[in-house]
């Protein structure tokens, strides 16, 4: 048994852009799908998952110019097994990509919050900040200790601060309800996590599920997809209107900061914090250099976000955030109350995808990546 699909672009270039669809293959094994280009006969690596009576199958679409189709033939064989690979250790997971570290997920008791560290660019190089995880390294700065990496957090929750680290008041904390499920792939890897966030005395105040999938390219386009859903397990839960605080929150590597050499773009063209702090865009990309090479991370807003196009709490000083609660503060005007309030037994979702990418924002056309996130391709099967 063979299936046919037929990719088409639409109307944007796309490179290296992860593509999903559902095929009816009820005879076939999801353990023993392999994709192959139509024409060329190379073999795509392709992850599959039954679904009832369908698979749902996932590739990384290789270039596909504007308006162009490509057709792959999908059929039973002896599929690719490299691809993202995860390796559990004492309170992290290490993840590789072809072999090659990217990151490490961070979760042991040690931590007030769990965290991607470090974050390997497209030259070899950690593109995110060091500190506090590792300490003293030349040229960082060392401010804001909560700032790690690539981490969730907010400032008021139910009057809790779940952002900051103030070790002579206290400060709330997420803590790991059980150890994370993670699973490797040829395409993409998947760490799904239950956190409970806590008050500054210990007690419940809401579960969170966070689930990364980290997909398999190459070093010059990495891309992770972070998934959020707060829920109001314990009663009501308000998010309080502070700029303390980024659902996707990124701290750059010290060379990148907009204060040196580095630069803040927004999707509207918006530069440097003057004309993007408690701005709203569907993205925001942070760029500069480190070791001699322009290299950037960009966070895109799923339209489907509460309050989308989302609100940027980002600095000059390396920090970047997704924050769609700190009205009064972005608008100054304490007439607005940004707060949002979650009755008990709701949910309240966040998806974001962020590009870890080579050059600066126009040459990682960071705008078509937005599309192959908001826009994918069309795919039809024969």
């Amino acid at each position: 048994m063979s299936i046919r699909l037929t990719v088409n672009a639409g109307e944007h270039d796309r490179i290296h852009c992860p593509v999903s669809t559902r095929i009816t293959a009820v005879d076939m094994d999801p353990q023993r799908v392999v994709m192959r280009d139509e024409s060329s006969g190379e073999q795509i690596p392709c992850q599959a998952e039954r679904c009832g009576d369908t698979i749902q199958l996932s590739w990384i679409l290789p270039l596909l110019p504007a308006k162009a189709t490509r057709r792959f033939v999908v059929e039973a064989g002896e599929p690719v097994t490299n691809g993202v690979a995860l390796d559990a250790a004492d309170g992290r997971i290490d993840i590789a990509i072809a072999g090659e570290h990217f990151t490490s997920y961070h979760f042991g008791p040690k931590w007030s919050r769990p965290f991607l560290h470090p974050v390997i660019g497209p030259h070899g190089d950690p593109i995110t900040r060091g500190y506090p995880v590792q300490d003293n390294l030349p040229g960082e700065t060392q401010d804001h200790p909560h700032h790690k990496s690539f981490w969730v957090a907010w400032g008021d929750v139910n009057g809790t601060d779940n952002w900051s680290e103030n070790q002579e008041r206290g400060h709330a904390k997420q803590v790991q309800r059980e150890l994370p499920e993670a699973s490797s792939g040829p395409v993409f890897a998947t760490i799904r996590t239950r956190n409970d966030w806590v008050s500054e005395a210990g007690e419940k105040v809401l579960e969170e599920a966070r689930t990364l999938k980290v997909y398999n390219l190459p070093a010059a386009c990495r891309l992770v997809d972070l998934n959020v859903e707060f829920r109001a397990t314990n009663g009501p839960v308000t998010f309080g209107d502070t700029k303390e605080g980024g659902i996707c929150s990124i701290r750059v590597a010290t060379s990148m900061d907009a204060k040196e050499h580095g630069v803040i773009v927004n999707a509207y063209g918006g530069t440097n914090e003057a004309e993007t702090w408690g701005k709203r865009a569907p993205w925001c990309d942070y760029y500069g250099p480190v070791n001699g090479k322009t290299v950037g991370i960009c966070i895109f807003d799923n339209p489907a976000n509460f309050r989308h196009p989302t609100y940027w709490h980002v600095r000059n000083y390396g920090l970047m955030t997704a924050n769609p609660f700190g009205l009064s503060h972005f608008l100054k005007n304490k007439e607005i109350d940004g707060s949002h309030t979650l009755g008990a037994g709701e949910t309240l979702a966040f998806q974001y995808r962020v590009l870890f990418h080579a050059g600066d924002t126009k040459t990682a056309a960071v705008a078509e990546r937005y599309h192959d996130y908001i826009n994918p391709p069309g795919i039809s099967q024969e």
